[in-house]
């Protein structure tokens, strides 16, 4: 059974999705400097489920590169829509891979690749990559109405697949 919290990360992803429907590459890559563009927010969020989710947990990278491109720290970049998601797509579900093994157990552990151990706890760090979803799709919605966009997601989406379980 998937664990509440992994439910949770999936609809955080989904909510990223909704709220970036229907943009162009050209809208996408736009950058209102300080902040980064909406195609840079996509591979950075992958980034952070690679490095967690993929590196840590499982030893194996998808798209090496990536990091240099949109890291934490990085110089800004206006890489193509069509490219971050393709990272995304391919790194989330080498990220699934792992998060459907997570046990309750797991959650207090630290993950530890070689010679570098998390700073956080599995369950930590999957709060951690929820909440950094959530502050990325609101600046990506705040992006899209400084774009004029309209008819936007206005409030949290169908929670259907991701109602309350208590935890075991």
């Amino acid at each position: 059974m998937t664990h509440p919290l992994v439910t949770q990360l999936r609809f955080a992803r989904s909510e990223l999705v909704r709220c970036l429907d229907g943009i162009s590459d050209e809208d996408a890559c736009h950058r209102f400097v300080p902040m980064n563009c909406i195609s840079w927010m996509v591979g950075h969020l992958a980034t952070q489920e690679q490095f967690y989710w993929v590196y840590l947990a499982q030893g194996k990278l998808v798209n090496p590169d990536l990091y240099e491109l949109v890291g934490h720290g990085r110089p800004a970049s206006t890489p193509p829509l069509a490219d971050m998601w393709q990272a995304w797509r391919e790194i989330t579900a080498a990220a699934d891979e792992f998060l459907e093994t997570i046990t309750p157990e797991m959650l207090t552990a630290y993950l530890v690749q070689g010679e570098t151990k998390a700073r956080e706890t599995t369950g930590t760090m999957l709060l951690r990559n929820t909440y950094h979803y959530w502050f990325h799709t609101g600046e990506a919605c705040a992006v899209r109405q400084m774009l004029g966009h309209t008819n936007l997601p206005e409030f949290v989406g169908d929670m259907r697949t991701a109602v309350y379980q208590p935890s075991e």
